[in-house]
C-alpha cells in the first residue's frame, strides 16, 4: 500500500488537489480485493501464534445474507499485525447449530495483505428470521465461534424486534463494562453510532487505560488503534454475539471533521484527505461491511438500508462525510443567519434524496434513522439568550426543518431518531421548530450515552430543571455511562437507558435508569 499512499507530489496540481488523479487513486484502492483474490494465496500457513485475536464479527443482514469477519494478527499491536505480506486462504463454515452438526455454507476466501489481512465474506442464500453459528479456519487454527442472524422477510410482520444501540468508547476514559450485560439482552443486533475509535495520542483523554503511540494518521496508525479496540474481550465477545450495523461518527477520522476540512487552521488539504482515505480505509478492514461499501480513496458510502420484516425500516445515515462546514466557527451560538443558512447541510444533496426515497418506499411500521448527532433543538442558556450547538442539527436548522417537513405532509408511519455523539442520554419529542412546542409532534428521538467516553458520568446534571423548563422537547436527559435497550412490536417502541454504575474500575454493575415508550401513531414519549 505505500506506493499508493506516496502520490502526494503526483496529486497536487497548481497549488490544489487533482480531482482526476484522486480518482485514479482510488479506482486503485477498489481494486484491491480483486487482485486479492487473483492472486496464488498460501493454503497451509503456519503461525507461531495464533492469528485470530482480534476474534471474529458479523453485520449488514438481510433476510438472506450476512457478512462475516475476522482478520488474521498474531501481533495485533505491531505494523502489520505480524503477518508476513503474503495472502493466506481462510476457509470459513456457517452451520445451524453451534456444535457444527450441520453446516449448510462453507467456502473459502483470501486474507489480503493490503487490507490487513482481514476476511469479509458475504454468504448467501440464508433461510430468512433464522439463527446461525460460524467460525475461520487458518492452516491448523480454529477462530472462536461467532453467532449471527438473518432478518425477517420484509413481507412479513414480527412479534417484537429488540436490539442495543451504543457510541463513543473511548478506550482512555472508561472501560467497556456495559457489554457484559448486553450480551445478556438476547438482542437481534447492535447498532453503533460512531466514535468506535478515538485518535487523539497516547495519555490526552485519560488514565484508565493508554492509547499506543501519537495522534494517529497513517494507515498503519490507524489499523493499530483499531487492534487496540478490538483487543478488549467485552467489544470482541459482543461482536461475536450477534451481528451489528456500523457508521462512523468524527473520531474514526479527525474530531469534528466536516467533509473534507478539519478543526484545525493551516492544514494541507491533500494531506488532511490522505489521511481521511487512511482512516476509511482501515475502518472497512475492521469492520463487518459489504463490499459495496469498500472506500475509493478518501471516499467510503455508509448510508444504507435493512428491513426488519415490515416491523422496522433501518436507514443508517453519515452525518460527517457530506456536511458543510460548522457555522459561527462551531461554537454554541444563537440561531443566527449563519445556522439557519439554506446552504448548510449535514446529510449532502445525495443522501437526503436517499432519505426521502427511502422513506416513501418504506411499509414498515416504524421508521428509524440511526445517525450521529442530536436532533432535538436544545437551546443552553447564556446570559440573556439561548445557544445552540452548531456541530448537531441546530446548526442545519433548514435542512432539519425540510426533512420534519417531509415526514410530517407524507405521513411517514411513527419516525424515530436514534443518536450518538454527545456522552449523554436524551428522550425528545421533534417538531419543525423545537422551541414551539404548540406545533405538532412530527418524531421521537431517543439519544444513548456513551459506553465509556467521558468515565463516571452523573445522574441529574447540574441545571436540568431550569434546562428542561427552557426545551419542552426534553423528557429525559441524564449523564451516566451505558446504552439503549430498544424493543418495539407493532403497537408499542420502548426504549431502556441502561446505565453502569462504575466504568472507571472492574466490576461496575448494569441497570435500567429510566425507561420510555411511545405508542404506534403518537409521536409522544411517556415514562413505561
Amino acid at each position: 500500500m505505500s506506493s499508493l499512499f506516496n502520490l502526494s507530489q503526483a496529486i497536487r496540481h497548481e497549488g490544489g488537489i487533482s480531482r482526476r488523479l484522486f480518482l485514479q487513486y482510488g479506482a486503485a484502492l477498489a481494486s484491491l480485493p480483486e487482485l486479492a483474490n487473483a492472486t496464488q494465496a498460501q493454503t497451509r500457513p503456519r503461525f507461531d501464534l495464533y492469528p485470530f485475536r482480534l476474534g471474529v464479527a458479523s453485520g449488514d443482514p438481510d433476510s438472506h445474507s450476512v457478512v462475516l469477519w475476522t482478520r488474521l494478527a498474531p501481533k495485533p499491536l505491531e505494523t502489520g499485525g505480524g503477518m508476513d505480506p503474503l495472502p493466506i486462504e481462510v476457509q470459513w463454515e456457517l452451520s445451524e447449530d453451534e456444535s457444527f452438526g450441520t453446516i449448510v455454507k462453507s467456502g473459502k476466501a483470501v486474507a489480503a495483505p493490503q487490507l490487513g489481512h482481514s476476511v469479509h465474506v458475504e454468504v448467501e442464500g440464508l433461510k430468512p428470521d433464522r439463527w446461525y453459528w460460524y467460525r475461520f479456519i487458518a492452516g491448523n487454527n480454529m477462530s472462536q465461534v461467532g453467532r449471527t442472524r438473518t432478518l425477517p422477510e420484509p413481507s412479513s410482520l414480527p412479534k417484537e424486534l429488540r436490539f442495543a444501540v451504543t457510541s463513543c468508547q473511548n478506550y482512555e476514559q472508561g472501560l467497556f463494562t456495559a457489554y457484559k450485560q448486553m450480551a445478556r439482552d438476547e438482542v437481534d443486533f447492535v447498532c453503533h453510532l460512531g466514535d468506535y475509535i478515538y485518535e487523539y495520542k497516547a495519555g490526552q483523554n485519560g488514565n484508565v487505560r493508554t492509547h499506543l503511540g501519537q495522534e494517529i494518521e497513517s494507515l498503519d496508525d490507524y489499523r493499530i488503534r483499531y487492534s487496540q479496540y478490538r483487543s478488549d474481550h467485552l467489544l470482541q465477545s459482543m461482536h461475536a454475539v450477534c451481528p451489528w450495523f456500523v457508521t462512523w461518527d468524527d473520531h474514526e477520522f479527525d474530531n469534528n471533521c466536516a467533509n473534507g476540512i478539519s478543526e484545525e487552521k493551516d492544514i494541507d488539504p491533500l494531506a488532511y484527505m490522505l489521511r481521511r482515505a487512511n482512516a476509511y480505509q482501515a475502518y472497512y478492514e475492521m469492520m463487518p461491511l459489504r463490499k459495496k461499501s469498500l472506500p475509493r480513496g478518501p471516499h467510503l458510502q455508509l448510508y444504507r438500508r435493512a428491513s426488519f420484516g415490515s416491523l422496522a425500516e433501518l436507514l443508517i445515515l453519515d452525518t460527517r462525510q457530506y456536511r458543510t462546514d460548522q457555522p459561527n466557527d462551531d461554537r454554541k451560538s444563537p440561531l443566527n443567519a449563519a445556522a439557519l443558512a439554506p446552504e448548510n447541510s449535514l446529510l449532502g444533496s445525495r443522501q437526503r434524496n436517499w432519505l426521502y426515497q427511502s422513506l416513501l418506499a418504506s411499509t414498515s411500521t416504524w421508521n428509524v434513522l440511526a445517525q450521529q448527532v442530536m436532533m432535538g433543538m436544545v437551546g443552553f442558556p447564556k446570559k440573556s439568550e439561548q445557544v445552540y450547538s452548531m456541530d448537531q442539527w441546530p446548526g442545519y436548522t433548514h435542512e432539519r426543518r425540510r426533512i420534519l417537513e417531509f415526514m410530517e405532509s407524507r405521513k411517514i408511519s411513527n419516525p424515530v431518531v436514534l443518536t450518538g455523539d454527545i456522552h449523554s442520554n436524551w428522550a425528545n419529542e421533534l417538531r419543525l421548530d423545537d422551541r414551539q412546542p404548540e406545533l405538532t409532534r412530527v418524531a421521537t428521538e431517543f439519544v444513548c450515552t456513551s459506553l465509556s467516553s467521558g468515565g463516571n458520568g452523573t445522574d441529574k446534571p447540574k441545571g436540568l430543571d431550569a434546562l428542561q423548563s427552557a426545551n419542552p422537547c426534553i423528557k429525559f436527559h441524564n449523564r451516566e455511562r451505558g446504552y439503549t435497550l430498544c424493543t418495539v412490536t407493532p403497537e408499542t417502541w420502548k426504549s431502556d437507558y441502561k446505565v453502569v454504575s462504575d466504568v472507571l474500575k472492574p466490576g461496575g454493575k448494569t441497570f435500567t435508569r429510566a425507561s420510555f415508550v411511545v405508542e404506534a401513531g403518537k409521536p409522544i414519549i411517556q415514562p413505561a
